[in-house]
């Protein structure tokens, strides 16, 4: 899989904790309302932005393992997560963060989700999250993470998959070529096969429903306005990048994209809760 740099993550950061669905969060606390302690294992985990995001929505005993296969994330995330939390206390060689009543137990895995998918996930986890993940796997790669939850009949809960929705302030005539262009792209692979792309949401839905979990998705788009004209702009030069590898849409079109002077952009994501059979 591709790499992120921690100040992507920062960047966007903001914009992904607004833009989660709200209702969808509040049901996944409704289901571990009274767990405790409550094991939960987050893929992809970058800097630690998920657990800054989902911790609060849990119980007061909490025991996360962030994963990622790039140590510079994993390294970056300490400091991210020690200056959000209240307090925190890293002696023993373990980090424990305390926000509000909240005390949360972090362990942090190397790890490769192709090669060591079972690693990745351990065995004693009750929730299974990642953020902006599963648009850059593969649809086997998708069966194959369902199958494995459904053997541990752990919850899964992710956000900000990407769903294809693209919209740009103001439009432009190359908009709709461009985002073709971009689809094409992110359908490449990114370590894991083929990626599903904007069909990751569909694919996720129709996995776990096989599996008899319950699963509901709800809306989580991005609406960038002017007060995010850095993430516009970083956003738009990325997506243009993507269409140039392509050679699908001409030179003189993309430079003509690039060049205008955004306002405001959406970008369409799923949130995505599967709960598994009742034991």
């Amino acid at each position: 899989m591709s790499g992120f740099s921690a100040d992507w993550l920062d960047l966007r950061e903001p914009v992904d904790h607004r833009s989660r669905n709200k209702a969808l969060a509040q049901a996944l606390a409704r289901h571990f309302d009274g767990w405790r302690p409550l094991a939960v294992v987050d893929l992809g985990c970058g800097t630690g932005s998920n657990l800054r995001a989902t911790a609060p929505l849990l119980g007061p005993e909490q025991h996360w393992t962030l994963v990622d296969r790039d140590q510079a994330l994993l390294d970056a995330a300490v400091p991210r997560l020690t200056a959000w939390a209240d307090g925190w206390d890293g002696s023993g060689g373990a980090l424990v963060l305390f926000k509000g009543p909240k005390r949360i137990d972090v362990t942090f895995r190397r790890a490769d989700l192709v090669e060591s998918l079972d690693a990745a996930l351990g065995s004693a986890a009750h929730l299974v999250t990642a953020a902006a993940l599963f648009d850059l796997v593969s649809a086997p790669f998708i069966a194959r993470f369902t199958a494995a939850l459904a053997a541990r009949k752990c919850a899964f809960y992710t956000v900000l998959t990407y769903d294809g929705d693209q919209r740009w302030m103001p439009a432009h005539a190359a908009d709709a070529a461009m985002t073709e262009a971009f689809h094409r792209h992110q359908g490449r692979d990114k370590g894991f096969g083929p990626a599903a792309g904007p069909g990751a949401p569909d694919l996720l839905s129709e996995s776990f429903a096989a599996a008899h979990y319950t699963v509901r998705e709800a809306d989580s788009a991005w609406r960038l306005g002017e007060a995010d004209a850095a993430l516009i702009a970083d956003l738009a030069q990325g997506f243009a990048a993507a269409v140039e590898e392509t050679d699908a849409v001409d030179a003189a079109s993309i430079k003509t994209w690039r060049a205008l002077a955004r306002t405001g952009a959406v970008v369409g994501h799923t949130d995505t809760l599967a709960l598994p059979p009742l034991r």
